[in-house]
């Protein structure tokens, strides 16, 4: 059946290449292949599943909802089911939070959202800098490609910088303050960085390689937008919606951003991409950011169930268990393989093994999806698996997962004999996998 795939689709596919099967069905955190072969799912559709693979909350939302002829598609006409997602997030996310946003719905896709951020900031602010950071990830429409770091996207052939500027972000430079770094250069009418529009990041960069930044960085980035008149933009894409533990991913530094986007899992698989907008900041004239698909109506319908997740603490509990779980594993990985300096970090459920190798990091990615799990990699060279489970995984198939990844691992490190990294080379000793720990049940977390 790839034979359809390879003779017809075009070149740009890139997921069927790792995960070479044809995927037929799905639940929670299961995936099954035209075959009948089961896999775990670490991949969660790179952040858009935080609620699994056809989750039955949303399922019975969305099959009620078409059964009763409700409307699919309405532009941005007012509908029952836009306002009943309205209602909820207001309800639900942004009154318990003391958060008071705008929320515009545009394109279904994350790098809508943040193209209409950069737009909305520039039409703002009346200037048309913003700076991003080193690592970061945004989008591959071409302002959202401007502020991606990626140095191919940058080439004149392929895309634009369009007024960007690239700065460190935190733990780039290892000890030095890179938020005072930026505080200079804005202060130095000389630096040769304008002063932006808007500074645009991730909490935690996904696609960059799970990089991490801290409270203490994030507020002084905030201050740093407050002391020059610039607006800050929190792209949560990836990390938000839960992923973090909390649903924002900037509410544990107590950030309150300007302009949030938000897409992925915000309506647990289906397209739909939002953007929060400081009140004062909206000064949108109608149809001056326009899409056909602007706001899904089965999207709001799915959207709408899974903010009863957030109702009470049950899910986020759930979610620090199984982060300090994968973080006590993580290291104990770390020790088993000292000689090869692997690091770990993360935030919430989205935890990477920095292998320091692209060629390591595949063979192990190659050797799991062989044996039943989907993980990929991130960073710079590819050199760090990314663990992202669903939200709502039960500790028996985390655990699974998780012995899959090892056995992957200790046969990726003793096959491959001597790993070049793109630090130095490294001997590898043969090692065995990881035993596996139980981790407590959160059943009522999964329901």
């Amino acid at each position: 059946m790839l034979e359809t795939i390879d003779g017809l689709e075009s070149g740009v596919r890139g997921y069927v290449r790792l995960f070479p099967t044809v995927f037929d069905t799905a639940l929670g955190s299961e995936l099954f292949d035209v075959d009948g072969k089961r896999y775990v799912d670490f991949f969660c559709g790179a952040g858009t599943l935080n609620y699994g693979h056809n989750n039955p909350r949303s399922n019975a939302a969305l099959i009620a909802y078409i059964q009763r002829h409700g409307i699919q598609h309405g532009l941005d006409t007012a509908t029952r089911a836009k306002i009943e997602f309205l209602e909820s997030f207001q309800t639900i996310i942004l009154e318990p939070r003391g958060l008071d946003y705008r929320v515009q719905f545009t394109g279904p896709t994350g790098t809508n959202a943040v193209e209409a951020a950069l737009k909305l900031s520039r039409k703002y602010k009346k200037r048309s800098h913003v700076i991003a950071f080193t690592h970061g990830y945004h989008g591959h429409s071409l302002g959202a490609l401007a502020v991606t770091a990626n140095r191919y996207y940058h080439d004149q052939h392929y895309g634009s910088r369009s007024n960007v500027s690239h700065l460190p972000f935190d733990g780039y430079l290892g000890d030095t303050d890179t938020a005072a770094l930026l505080d200079r250069m804005l202060e130095d009418p000389s630096s040769g960085l304008p002063i932006p529009a808007a500074i645009i990041l991730e909490t935690v960069q996904g696609e960059g390689g799970i990089n991490v930044a801290s409270s203490t960085w994030l507020r002084k980035i905030d201050a740093i937008c407050r002391k020059h008149d610039i607006l800050l933009i929190a792209d949560e894409i990836q990390i938000g919606n839960g992923r973090s533990g909390q649903f924002f991913s900037f509410e544990q530094s107590g950030i309150v951003p300007d302009i949030v986007c938000i897409s992925k899992s915000i309506a647990g698989g289906l397209p739909m991409s939002i953007v929060l907008i400081r009140p004062e900041v909206d000064v949108w004239k109608p149809g001056e950011h326009t899409g056909t698909f602007r706001g899904h109506n089965l999207a709001f319908v799915t959207g709408r169930t899974l903010l009863d997740y957030w109702k009470d603490d049950v899910l986020a509990n759930g979610i620090k268990r199984h982060q300090l779980y994968l973080e006590h594993h993580l290291r104990s990985v770390c020790g088993k393989y000292p000689e090869l300096s692997f690091t770990t970090r993360g935030r919430g459920l989205m935890q990477g093994l920095d292998v320091r190798c692209g060629k390591l990091a595949r063979a192990v990615i190659d050797h799991a999806f062989a044996n039943g799990l989907v993980i990929e990699a991130a960073g710079a060279y590819d050199e760090v698996l990314k663990l992202m489970p669903a939200l709502t995984i039960s500790p028996e198939i985390l655990d699974e997962g998780l012995q899959i990844l090892d056995a992957a691992l200790a046969h990726a490190v003793s096959s491959l004999l001597r790993v070049p990294t793109y630090k130095e080379g490294a001997a590898l000793p043969a090692l065995n996998p990881l035993p596996i720990q139980p981790v407590a049940s959160f059943s009522s977390a999964t329901s």
